[in-house]
């Protein structure tokens, strides 16, 4: 039976794009992107996007309109309830079309949100969020007194968040946390699960990366140095800039990228197995009768 509407979610390299895009075909569907990397303009290839080396202008491949794919400039950043009101908005207008909404990534507090809603958080001021990134990279002795003692988190991107939010509110981030949340998707969509066994992922990582390499990452990677967008946000834009700063070699670069992806891809497993009640879980690379079988479920 065909569902409302999926999400589509398993670690990189799984092949849940082409999974995605096989199954819209079927339903009338509409792709929606949740990756958090994915949403930006400019590292099609770095990102591993549906668009790398494909016209971004159209959104659309073989006929399936695609949403929320490279739509960011490398200069603006969102937060997550940015992407949750997006994805809602996009989510009401397929719906109303007619069509069938599909999302499908691997970023899990991406993917957590349009399930379980977010907290009522206030809108954070330009002013505080710039204050905060500033304060998170030139004064962490001042950010950690302002924040919680039992605020542990180490990522930059996120100590930020729990600063902007206290410089707004004068109340921690975890206080707003507690609150019911708002917003998730309902009903809620039949969730698939990729995951194929490790082995097959790291063969698959490793034999992407050089075609990633030669697809035109390099002239992305130039781009993130340009506009100074935080190249630790996305696995290998980092190894990439390294490379091109002189600081390693295009070897070195390529095995630290096969090596942090294969980590990632660790600790998305972690996150599904503990945070993702799939509906059906597709335990190797997805072919045409796995499509098959979903229609039926």
């Amino acid at each position: 039976m065909s569902h409302s509407s999926y999400i589509i979610a398993g670690p990189t390299a799984s092949g849940k794009s082409d999974f995605a895009h096989k199954l819209a075909l079927r339903v009338n569907g509409v792709i929606i992107n949740c990756d958090s990397v994915q949403i930006y303009s400019g590292i099609e290839n770095i990102s591993a996007s549906p668009f790398a080396q494909k016209n971004i202008k159209e959104k659309i491949i073989d006929g399936v309109p695609y949403r929320l794919f490279s739509i960011l400039p490398l200069t603006e950043q969102i937060t997550v309830a940015d992407y949750l009101e997006m994805a809602r908005r996009e989510y009401d207008d397929v719906i109303k079309s007619g069509k069938t909404p599909i999302f499908v990534g691997g970023s899990g507090y991406y993917i957590g949100v349009l399930l379980n809603g977010i907290s009522p958080i206030p809108n954070v001021s330009e002013q505080n969020r710039t204050r905060a990134r500033q304060m998170v990279d030139v004064a962490p002795d001042a950010v950690k007194k302002l924040l919680p003692e039992d605020f542990t988190a180490t990522d930059p991107q996120r100590t930020a968040r729990a600063l902007e939010v206290f410089l707004e509110t004068g109340r921690p981030l975890s206080e707003w946390q507690d609150l019911p949340r708002r917003g998730a998707i309902t009903p809620k969509p039949f969730k698939i699960l990729i995951n194929p066994h490790r082995e097959i992922l790291l063969k698959r990582i490793a034999d992407r990366i050089p075609k990633m390499l030669s697809g035109g990452a390099i002239n992305e990677a130039h781009e993130v140095i340009k506009t100074g967008w935080d190249e630790n946000r996305a696995i290998g834009a980092s190894e990439l800039c390294k490379f091109l700063r002189n600081e390693i070699d295009e070897k070195t670069a390529i095995e630290n990228w096969i090596t942090r992806t294969n980590q990632y891809a660790k600790r998305q497993r972690t996150w599904f197995r503990g945070q993702y009640a799939a509906d059906f879980e597709i335990s190797h690379i997805p072919t045409d009768t796995d499509v098959e079988i979903i229609l039926s479920e």
